[in-house]
């Protein structure tokens, strides 16, 4: 789910040998499929993340 500026959207993180899903934050928009990383863990279950620099 694209990721919408000051917005909530959701990202796949690799846990554990798989992926699982996390709300994520970020400053700016990030579209989908776009790969991020994730800079600070707010909860359990919900990340901040920025796109990763190429």
């Amino acid at each position: 789910m694209p990721i919408p500026p000051d917005g909530a959207g959701e990202v796949l993180v690799a846990v554990r040998g798989g992926s699982e899903a996390y709300t994520a934050w970020s400053s700016t928009s990030i579209g989908r499929d776009v790969r991020v990383v994730v800079v600070e863990a707010v909860s359990a279950r919900t990340v901040v993340v920025e796109r990763l620099p190429s």
